[in-house]
């Protein structure tokens, strides 16, 4: 099987937040792999990583990077492949990463979620993938198909909590 979202982090300590992207590739049953590379610590793996993906069949990336957070950047600058980027809390609440991966500079961009939003990044690659793919796309209407349910079930859950003032 071959990777079609890359999903990398620059160390396994962002695993825990990374997760949900990795938990929402599988539920939309994409193909991706997982690697850890670090802009400051690995800067040659991250290179031949970032020029390698796209012979290598990957079609988006996602990284999550935390504080000064340049790997989303540094691999942007190397590959034609849209890299979707996820700042994560580890310090100054994750407002250090979030701007480090928001503020690249014109002809570097990284598409950036909010910060630890490993899932929605998840589903912006599933719904750049799915352009391409009618089976992915019904697989993306359905999830949030889905979303929607959970709403009109937590609305009927609300109706029957009792509270002497309540109205509805």
């Amino acid at each position: 099987m071959t990777p079609l979202v890359s999903i990398i982090m620059g160390s396994t300590s962002d695993l825990p937040v990374m997760e949900k992207a990795v938990r929402q590739l599988d539920e939309l049953a994409i193909p991706f792999e997982i690697l850890a590379l670090s802009a400051h610590r690995t800067p040659d793996e991250v290179a031949q990583f970032a020029r390698e993906a796209e012979a290598k069949g990957v079609r988006v990336i996602i990284a999550g990077a935390g504080m000064a957070a340049h790997l989303c950047g540094v691999i942007a600058s190397m590959t034609p492949l849209p890299v979707i980027g996820v700042p994560i809390k580890a310090t100054l609440d994750g407002m250090d990463a979030l701007l480090a991966i928001v503020q690249m500079p014109p002809g570097i961009p990284v598409a950036t979620v909010g910060i630890n939003g490993a899932q929605n990044a998840a589903l912006l690659a599933a719904q750049m993938l799915s352009l391409g793919d009618a089976d992915l796309m019904e697989r993306l209407k359905a999830f949030k198909e889905g979303l929607k349910e959970k709403v009109v079930r937590a609305n009927a859950d609300l109706k029957e909590v009792k509270y002497r003032f309540k109205t509805n």
